[in-house]
């Protein structure tokens, strides 16, 4: 059971389906969208798309994987980080049935789906509020 300083994050990850995996591929830094799922023991189940070979660079390195609910409307915005070595799996009929449908297509390809779990050695939780009001004075 992770500990319980990481129990916030797991709740908010939990919320919103979707993230950012952020690791280098030859050299630069890359962001990529991975559909998550966050297992009984904390850690995090990735699908993504293979037809970019983002995961062979994710696989065996440290990545760390973002989300927020940014575009809720909500006037508590939170992000969360997760920290931890990524690995290339094959999930189980279980672990699949858990991200439920995938697209058709990804950018006109059809979409071929891989996994990856990251136990994470850490989470970062930030959270903003009372800027709306600060949003509307600077509106005019």
């Amino acid at each position: 059971m992770p500990h319980s300083d990481s129990l916030r994050a797991i709740e908010l990850l939990t919320s919103v389906p979707y993230g950012r995996v952020a690791t280098s591929m030859r050299a630069l830094p890359f962001l990529a969208v991975a559909r998550h799922v966050v297992t009984d023991d904390g850690a995090l189940l990735l699908r993504m798309h293979a037809g970019y070979g983002y995961h062979q660079a994710c696989n065996g390195s440290v990545v760390a994987y973002e989300t927020d609910n940014f575009n809720s409307g909500s006037d508590r915005l939170w992000s969360v980080q997760a920290t931890g070595e990524a690995r290339v799996i094959e999930p189980t009929a279980e672990e699949s049935a858990l991200f439920g449908p995938g697209p058709a297509e990804v950018e006109g390809e059809p979409f071929e789906p891989v996994h990856m779990r990251i136990d994470p050695q850490f989470f970062l939780v930030h959270t903003l509020s009372g800027f709306r009001e600060r949003l509307l004075q600077h509106a005019v």
